[in-house]
């Protein structure tokens, strides 16, 4: 694993519309992911305004970390855009016309029944100790440098247009010039325990992990992912690198593992319940149908969702799903008891292997002494047993639904399973 080595990009956006949201940047986003696929790992992306001592201050530091350094935006022939003059600041260079750049612009504009003005002409204009890489989508030329070792390159920031340089022109000197090596993502996906507790739980394991195998916890809504990325020098050899060490700590954490990479939670549920031949319905009613909602998203999930029901009043629990008046008033609607009858019922109302159920208080208002706001309880309901759990969530109602559908979907997986305690 030593033919090679790291190769590090910063990105720098620049524009003061960026800063001020009024355009969001997809642009570093993108060269983020097509720098990734060929083995260059960004280590910063940088917003920078329409300052000249920011844009200066962030080519200096961008300098310091990085081998490749790429910025979009602030080439138009304009006061304001300062990207092309500070460039030839900071490499003391001067300005002077490209007579190739000079009849790409005029071509683009004779294209479109334009006039050439002296503003526009102004485009080919380009510090001396740039390479000019044609900009065939636009007016705004790309400008390679390559100084100290480092390379250097200026895009518009229209975004087909950055696209366009980066695919036809970047990419492939980059390969030229960097002996690169391969990058190799996978992402293990846990629910139902927190980060602190899972890196717990992993701790000798992760400081056992070879050198060229990094790990990164990216926690999410009532989840962790867990994403493994190796360097070396070919995919297969990373393949079999990354599959040993998983298969090392899947005896660790089998039970709160759910799926690989891009796959979902209700994407699980449904692969699980599809190899089964078996079928699942709910009874929502703190989260109003955003259980089945999801679920539903997954293609092919008529082959195992039944239905639902989301009596979401008292009068509805007793009525349609058959919830005993005495239950409710007893226990109230937000209980281990109510829970229970409603899992057991819809299940039976749809003739389902698995029942769901959901009651709590969403918020922000309703909740009392003994059920504050946040209080659920869900159930799942099979032929032989029912199994409950009490959350107690925040004080936001979007989130508390939220992580009401992903305690559900857990307990329906850990069911499926049989992983249930």
């Amino acid at each position: 694993m030593s033919n090679y080595k790291e190769v590090k990009a910063e990105i720098l956006a620049i524009g003061d519309e960026l800063l001020y949201g009024q355009i969001i940047d997809t642009n570093s986003h993108w060269i983020s992911q097509e720098l990734d696929k060929i083995g260059v790992r960004v280590v910063r992306r940088t917003t920078v305004g329409d300052n000249r001592e920011s844009i200066l201050s962030a080519f200096e530091s961008a300098e310091k970390r990085a081998d490749i350094i790429l910025m979009t935006g602030g080439l138009g022939p304009t006061n304001d855009d300062l990207t092309k003059p500070l460039l030839a600041e900071y490499f003391n260079c001067g300005i002077e016309l490209v007579p190739e750049a000079l009849e790409a612009v005029r071509t683009f504009f004779e294209r479109r029944g334009r006039e050439l003005t002296p503003l526009n002409r102004l485009q080919a204009h380009l510090p001396t100790k740039c390479t000019y890489i044609p900009n065939e989508l636009g007016t705004a030329p790309g400008m390679w440098f390559y100084e100290n070792g480092k390379v250097w390159m200026s895009m518009p920031g229209v975004p087909h247009e950055m696209k366009k340089l980066m695919t036809d022109h970047v990419i492939p000197r980059i390969k030229e010039i960097f002996p690169l090596p391969h990058i190799y993502h996978k992402v293990v996906k846990t629910v139902g325990i927190g980060e602190s507790w899972l890196a717990d739980l992993i701790k000798d394991w992760e400081a056992n992990l070879p050198a060229h195998i990094k790990l990164a916890y990216l926690p999410s809504l009532g989840q962790v992912r867990l994403r493994l990325t190796a360097f070396g020098n070919t995919i297969e050899e990373l393949e079999d690198d990354v599959e040993k060490e998983i298969e090392k700590l899947l005896p660790l954490i089998d039970k709160y593992i759910y799926g690989y990479n891009q796959e979902t939670l209700e994407e699980a549920i449904g692969r699980l319940l599809k190899l089964k031949n078996q079928k699942v319905a709910f009874a929502e009613s703190c989260s109003g149908g955003y259980i089945a909602h999801l679920v539903t998203t997954v293609p092919g999930s008529s082959d195992y969702f039944q239905g639902a029901i989301i009596p979401y009043h008292n009068e509805f629990k007793n009525k349609i799903l058959g919830v005993e008046n005495f239950v409710l008033k007893e226990y109230g609607a937000v209980s281990e008891e109510t829970v229970i009858q409603m899992s057991e019922n819809v299940r039976k109302i749809f003739n389902a292997d698995f029942g769901l159920a959901s009651s709590g208080v969403a918020g922000p208002s309703g909740g009392t002494e003994e059920k504050p706001v946040g209080t659920v309880w869900i159930a799942c309901a099979m032929e032989n047993r029912t199994l409950t759990k009490k959350l107690q969530l925040t004080q936001d109602r979007m989130l508390n639904i939220q992580l009401t559908a992903v305690a559900v979907l857990n307990l329906l997986r850990l069911c499926i399973e049989d992983k249930t305690e």
